[in-house]
């Protein structure tokens, strides 16, 4: 097993240096049939990940709610990376601290499970390098997977709402992870609404890597 990573300032900026010089990590494609019932529930914001948070696909009620992931760089879409890392995100989980430390937890149960992956001791890398807050939370050696629970909001046009989410493994994937997103109460129902209106295009396609 990979130790976890201590590294002072000098040490990050040397191991980002030696990164940047690295061939891209490898991702995961997404199921076809879990990526088609992405776009299925709609109007239920939904994505499939894999197990290093990876997006691989979204319907386009999840991008409404979260950002517009078509239009960022492959190697961005993940959720951890954009939590932690992308300035849109910072203030979009109203308990952040609790939100960040609990992904990081699930994460780690992936590296400790999957000691081989060198793209996700790649990831781990580059979250350590970009993120202090990362470093720190990583350090705790948390574990743990939620497979439900609620999360608070804020969006930068409907404003605060709350969600519910499930997280659902394909039989045939299992690492690859369906997740979708219900309101938690009528007036997050109303804003969920409100941005399924705002989706880009009537009938929502399949967005995928």
């Amino acid at each position: 097993m990979v130790p976890s990573l201590r590294l002072d300032n000098d040490e990050r900026a040397y191991l980002f240096d030696l990164a940047r010089q690295r061939p891209a990590r490898s991702r995961s494609t997404a199921d076809p049939a879990a990526a088609r019932l992405v776009v299925d529930l709609s109007p239920l914001p939904a994505m499939l990940i894999d197990h290093r948070f990876d997006i691989l696909a979204w319907n386009e009620e999840m991008a409404g709610l979260m950002l517009d992931f078509g239009a960022l760089p492959v190697e961005q879409r993940n959720t951890m990376w954009l939590c932690l890392c992308h300035p849109a995100m910072r203030e979009f989980y109203r308990e952040r601290e609790r939100v960040i430390s609990e992904g990081i937890a699930d994460l780690r149960a992936a590296w400790a499970a999957r000691p081989d992956d060198e793209s996700l001791v790649d990831l781990v890398g580059e979250l350590t390098v970009h993120s202090p807050e990362f470093a720190a939370l990583w350090e705790r050696r948390d574990v743990r997977v939620n497979g439900r629970g609620r999360k608070r909001l804020h969006h930068p046009r409907v404003g605060p709402l709350a969600i519910d989410f499930e997280v659902l493994n394909p039989l045939g994937e299992p690492d690859q992870r369906l997740i979708i997103y219900r309101a938690a109460d009528a007036a997050s129902q109303t804003a969920l609404d409100a941005i399924s209106r705002e989706a880009a295009e009537p009938h929502p396609t399949l967005r995928a890597l």
